[in-house]
């Protein structure tokens, strides 16, 4: 699968295009509504089918400051738009210049001239160009006029309202992992490179996998039953994670330390991605190691409970 940078210019196999609009960053049900219909009319008409991330998310651009929110990485994006059976990722990289960019621009010079689509497909808000001035109206009036043909997708339901990536954020932060699971149609994942920590796992008996949080939404703070993955092999392990500052230990340090359940081999170094299945608990401080043991002990069992 092609990873394109819509500051290029399309390659001349993939021009004539239709485009999944949108950022898609946890590809929700959704997203995968918006994708699915641009993906079916492409091969109806024997397209390329291309779905469209931005990068960085707008809201990084305009508020620098905003804590990390993101569901996904680029590369699971891509392995996600894949699967949907995408044959392009399209990364619009979100910048002053992009920022910039009127709404009319955005169609002819971008769009049309420089990707070369045949047809856009979006969600029902979609909007886009300087300020945000551009809306689906327009993409079909001025689009129609230059030879660029377009569909909207209705908001999906769940039953009780719009799926949304707000939604599954905040599920995430309440350790609602059922929902966002629902919602996104898999469970939450974060993915990283195993690091070395300070051995305090191995010490009392369970080992841990340590991996940075870097740019994803930080869900609750606690204990997890969890999966992961080692990339480079496909082999999937059941273990339970501490997500948080490790309140026992000093000094305190922000990581995601997945134990992992009947395995002795070498992850340092790795490549894994830890999928949240169940909140256990949320972290807590112990009088004595002794009780933080039995603890953690009594959590390895309910995760392998909740796992089998």
């Amino acid at each position: 699968m092609r990873w394109l940078d819509h500051r290029e210019p399309m390659p001349a196999s993939l021009r004539g295009a239709i485009i999944a609009l949108g950022n898609f960053d946890g590809f929700h049900i959704g997203h995968q509504a918006v994708a699915g219909e641009a993906i079916q009319w492409a091969r109806a008409e024997g397209r390329p089918a291309i779905v469209a991330t931005f990068d960085p998310h707008p809201v990084r651009h305009f508020k620098p400051d905003t804590p990390p929110f993101r569901l996904t990485t680029l590369e699971q994006r891509q392995e996600l738009y894949i699967a949907a059976g995408a044959a392009a990722m399209l990364v619009f990289h979100f910048n002053a210049e992009l920022a910039g960019t009127s709404a009319e621009d955005f169609i002819a010079d971008i769009l049309i001239r420089r990707l070369g689509a045949h047809g856009v497909v979006t969600g029902e808000d979609f909007t886009f160009g300087q300020r945000a001035q551009g809306d689906v109206a327009m993409l079909a009036k001025r689009g129609a006029e230059l030879g660029l043909q377009s569909r909207t997708v209705s908001p999906v339901e769940d039953g009780t309202a719009p799926v949304s990536s707000s939604r599954i954020r905040a599920a995430l932060r309440e350790g609602d992992c059922t929902t966002a699971t629902e919602l996104l149609t898999r469970p939450f994942a974060i993915r990283g490179i195993v690091q070395h920590g300070d051995k305090r796992g191995r010490e009392i008996g369970y080992p841990t996998a340590n991996l940075d949080i870097e740019s994803y939404l930080r869900p609750r703070y606690g204990i997890y039953a969890v999966t992961g993955k080692v990339l480079a092999t496909g082999e999937v392990l059941k273990g339970a994670a501490n997500l948080g500052v490790r309140p026992q230990f000093d000094p305190p340090k922000e990581l995601l330390e997945p134990h992992f359940f009947d395995f002795s081999g070498n992850l340092y170094g790795q490549e894994i991605e830890v999928a949240f299945h169940h909140f256990l608990r949320g972290e807590a401080k112990f009088e004595s190691l002794e009780g933080l043991i039995a603890q953690m002990d009594q959590d390895c069992d309910t995760a392998r409970a909740l796992l089998a």
